[in-house]
């Protein structure tokens, strides 16, 4: 039976800006994500469009950043915009080095003022003939909204994709008081690969002191080789948060 190694991480990438917002960084992320050789990135708060930023800004990119990020290392990618406003929209991203059969970005907003969506994609491995389902999120810093997410994401979990589908969930959680088990865990049965690694969430936030375990990935059906929160001084001038990478082999 064969097998293939899949790298991924997932990060927060702050619209391209440092911690204080003050300096654009999106070029110094380009340059360590393709560090990472990752063949997924599940990216969070990336801007799709902003017509004041994108006249004001120096080196913005001519594109979106999700295209700017995914250039020549990712071929594939999808967007959903997770955020609407006068100047433009920003949301969640899949970068990927395989191809999507199919993606759709469902609405899970419970307030107007900020919305919030599931990026959820089928993605096939030619080599193994293989559809993985992927989803990315953010979900809302207020427990009882971040909550109401989490109901619709375990409905999705549960209405559309097959029980024995390998299936893979990141982002950013915003899941302060760690309460993400409780939607994801007993009914759809996904596990978390720092926690299932070493038996706590990694701490992901702030990048610089990481003491909360805002990112996760959770897994089903696919085997999990090794996971580690990337924290080292490369990544501290750069967003606020720390990606957290995995590796999975898909049998």
């Amino acid at each position: 039976m064969s097998s293939i190694p899949i790298k991924l991480l997932t990060y927060n990438i702050h619209k391209g800006f440092n911690i204080t917002n003050r300096k654009f960084i999106l070029h110094q992320i380009r340059e360590i994500l393709r560090a990472t050789d990752a063949d997924m990135a599940f990216l969070q708060e990336i801007q799709g469009e902003h017509s004041v930023r994108s006249t004001t800004i120096k080196n913005w990119p001519s594109m979106s950043q999700y295209e700017f990020l995914a250039d020549q290392l990712w071929p594939h990618y999808a967007y959903g915009k997770n955020a609407i406003y006068n100047s433009g929209h920003h949301g969640n991203a899949i970068l990927s080095k395989f191809p999507f059969v199919e993606w759709e970005n469902l609405n899970v907003s419970f307030l107007k003022r900020a919305s919030r969506s599931l990026l959820h994609g089928v993605i096939v491995i030619p080599d193994l003939a293989k559809h993985i389902h992927v989803i990315c999120v953010h979900l809302d810093q207020v427990r009882f909204i971040r909550n109401h997410q989490l109901k619709r994401l375990a409905q999705r979990i549960i209405d559309a994709i097959p029980g024995d589908a390998p299936l893979i969930v990141a982002g950013d959680f915003n899941d302060w008081g760690q309460h993400v088990h409780d939607y994801l865990i007993a009914g759809p049965g996904l596990k978390e690969v720092h926690h299932s690694a070493y038996g706590y969430h990694a701490m992901t936030y702030p990048a610089r002191w990481p003491m909360f375990p805002l990112d996760r990935i959770y897994y089903r059906n696919i085997d999990l080789v090794n996971c580690r929160c990337l924290s080292d001084k490369s990544w501290h001038a750069l967003s606020d948060h720390a990606p957290l990478y995995a590796e999975f082999e898909v049998t």
